[in-house]
């Protein structure tokens, strides 16, 4: 297989997209994981693949990967691959844009090896340039370029790719969690007169004491800045949790056979689902392969899918027109980890 490779030194383990476990028929239970990203620690689960053997374009050198761990959270943006007419725009990068391959629009970015193979990350070679120029460094999978390869001082980008984790209090968006020791408290004052609206910009500090005082009356300033709740600690909900309430209470309702209906939550404007076909199949053919291999497991597979269709969990879905959106639910069977012989 033809694929691109990520090389990241900061990640401990190497990592490959469920395609590529799907495109070697790699079957076997998911088992969990810890990721430690930017946006916090999120508990995995995926499959594992071992004795892979990755070459160079050339083939000269083969080397044993590491256990590969399945991983759909790694980059894939192909605008980072570089290619020999980027590499002539620099004249210390010329002699070595015949090494760089060019740009296979069929390979797909399947690979993460991180520094438990140490080899790859090893610089064989290396072509500076001036300071602030991109440089080359010959790995021993090939050449790689660090840097941008733009020669303008400036350029409106065509995408912007963000990771927003937090929202300070001014408004920016950070990787950094908000520190829970600093508090923010805003109280919004009316104060009016007998004649017309309050204007901060007419009165002086002294005339805006004396309103104030004499406005406020029984209910002072300060009595329920610091006043405590049961809910004070409670999280509170987000946007997005918000809009979800609202969302089932407007449109959440009881049918003639007496069941609840709700809909599903997308986003508004609702994005169109991609039709994710060819995904699902794979995934498809490759658990009738297994259920062949296990009868037992097919018996119980198909004494659940009976069960569901039964109790009218699930119909067949009509057929599809020309354009039609569509999407798949991939298949795939799970046994309990307390009930065994049970899917």
């Amino acid at each position: 297989m033809r694929v691109y490779a990520v090389l990241d030194d900061q990640s401990n383990r190497s990592l490959a997209q469920s395609e590529f476990f799907d495109l070697f028929n790699l079957e076997g239970a998911d088992s969990p994981y810890t990721l430690r990203t930017c946006a916090g620690v999120t508990e995995m689960s995926g499959r594992r693949g071992a004795g892979f053997i990755a070459q160079p374009l050339d083939g000269h050198l083969s080397m044993l990967l590491p256990t590969l761990i399945e991983c759909n959270h790694m980059p894939d943006d192909r605008s980072e691959i570089h290619t020999p007419e980027a590499a002539k725009h620099h004249s210390h990068r010329k002699p070595i844009a015949h090494l760089i391959p060019e740009l296979d629009p069929e390979a797909q970015i399947l690979l993460l090896l991180g520094r438990d193979v140490l080899r790859v990350h090893k610089v064989r070679d290396q072509h500076n340039g001036p300071n602030n120029a991109p440089y080359a460094q010959r790995l021993d999978l090939g050449w790689v370029i660090v840097g941008e390869v733009c020669l303008g001082a400036a350029h409106k980008p065509k995408g912007v790719s963000t990771y927003r984790t937090n929202v300070l209090e001014n408004g920016r968006h950070s990787y950094f969690s908000p520190c829970p020791n600093h508090l923010v408290l805003k109280e919004k004052l009316i104060v009016r007169t007998a004649t017309k609206p309050f204007r901060s910009q007419s009165l002086q500090q002294s005339h805006f004491s004396d309103s104030l005082v004499q406005n406020t009356g029984d209910c002072s300033l300060g009595s329920r800045i610091f006043e405590k709740t049961e809910e004070d600690n409670k999280v509170a909900l987000s946007i997005e949790d918000r809009q979800f309430i609202q969302l089932m209470d407007k449109e959440m309702f009881i049918d003639d056979a007496n069941s609840w209906v709700a809909p599903l939550p997308f986003h508004t404007p609702r994005p169109r689902l991609p039709n994710n076909r060819e995904q699902a199949l794979t995934r498809f053919t490759s658990l009738c392969r297994t259920l062949e291999r296990k009868p037992e497991m097919k018996s119980h597979f198909l004494a659940f899918m009976q069960k569901i269709f039964d109790q009218d969990h699930a119909e067949l879905a009509p057929p599809l027109q020309d354009g039609e959106e569509c999407w798949y639910l991939p298949s795939f069977s799970v046994y309990h980890p307390r009930k065994p012989g049970q899917i």
